[in-house]
C-alpha cells in the first residue's frame, strides 16, 4: 500500500528522483560526508514529525519544499496520513544516495535517504526523505514519502 502525503507533481518528482538516484549509483568517497550529514539532519527532522509538530517540520524544511506545499496543506496531509500510523517504534537507515540533479528540481546537492520504519499501526514501512543543501550550508528537507 502506498501512502502519498502530497497529491501533486511534487510527490511524482520525488519518486522519479529516487529512481534517478538509484540508477546513477553515486557512491564516491566525497559523497560519504554529505550522506552522513544529510542522514543526521533527516533523523532530526523526522523526530519533529514523530512528536506531532507538523507546523515546525514545515518551518524547518527547505525553501524549495515550502514553495511546493503550503504549511496548512502539509499539516493537513500529515494529520491525515502520518498521524494514523501511530507512535514510531523503530527507524533504521536503509540507504542514502547523493545526487547533484533531480528531475524537476534545481541543480544542487541532494541526498535521498530511505529508512525501514515501524509504527504502532503499521509495523513495516519505508520512509523516503530527500534532503538538499541550502545556500547557508544546512541540509533541509525537500520531500517526504511513506510506503
Amino acid at each position: 500500500m502506498k501512502i502519498n502525503l502530497i497529491q501533486s507533481s511534487f510527490v511524482n518528482l520525488l519518486c522519479a528522483a529516487l529512481l534517478a538516484v538509484a540508477a546513477s549509483g553515486f557512491a564516491a568517497e566525497n559523497n560519504a560526508s554529505a550522506e552522513k550529514a544529510a542522514t543526521s539532519a533527516a533523523q532530526t527532522w523526522l523526530a519533529v514529525i514523530d512528536q506531532g509538530d507538523y507546523a515546525q517540520s514545515w518551518q524547518e524544511a527547505s525553501a524549495f519544499f515550502r514553495s511546493a506545499v503550503t504549511g496548512d496543506k502539509w499539516k493537513t496531509s500529515l494529520e491525515t496520513v502520518r498521524k494514523p500510523l501511530g507512535k514510531l517504534t523503530s527507524r533504521k537507515v536503509k540507504n542514502a544516495q547523493s545526487a547533484t540533479s533531480l528531475p524537476g528540481a534545481p541543480d544542487g546537492q541532494y541526498v535521498v535517504v530511505q529508512f525501514d520504519t515501524a509504527f504502532a499501526n503499521k509495523p513495516s514501512a519505508v520512509e523516503t526523505v530527500t534532503f538538499m543543501l541550502e545556500k547557508d550550508g544546512q541540509w533541509k528537507a525537500a520531500g517526504y514519502y511513506i510506503k
